[in-house]
């Protein structure tokens, strides 16, 4: 995971203490129904889909789907907009494994196992032309694995 993060300086780890939560999605529809007047959620704002190849269903989601007082994805800039990775655990609940400033991502299967092929902007893969950097990870338990970037 450091590995990860340290070639992805907007993805942030979780605290190691990390409370769970018993659904992501209601748990941060609750938060900005709060933050906001007026919360929208768009059909994009969360997907349900196995991030770890556990068997169980996660959840990601996605400011960029959201809707605060009239104003569409007031989170979102020019690295993109924020995304929280969310493992459900065996135990029960979910953990929040990761915060990332995507443009947005491709989850696909290679060589047996879903990845991610996280899109972002192309500093990240040390690069200052304007196509995106594509980079693909792989969720281990609740651990970011890099497999390329380009």
């Amino acid at each position: 995971m450091l590995c990860l993060l340290a070639l992805l300086s907007p993805m942030t780890p979780a605290r190691a203490q990390q409370e769970l939560v018993s659904d992501p999605e209601v748990y941060e529809k609750a938060f900005f129904q709060k933050q906001c007047k007026v919360a929208e959620f768009g059909p994009d704002y969360i997907s349900r889909i196995d991030i770890n190849n556990d068997g169980l269903m996660d959840a990601v989601t996605n400011r960029g789907g959201l809707t605060c007082d009239g104003h569409k994805s007031t989170t979102c800039n020019d690295d993109g907009c924020p995304y929280n990775f969310y493992v459900q655990v065996k135990e029960g609940g979910y953990l929040l494994i990761a915060t990332a400033t995507i443009y947005g991502y491709d989850f696909i299967q290679r060589f047996g196992n879903m990845v991610f092929v996280l899109k972002m902007h192309p500093r990240y893969c040390e690069r200052t032309d304007s196509a995106p950097c594509e980079m693909t990870v792989r969720v281990r338990g609740t651990a970011f694995v890099t497999l390329s970037r380009k």
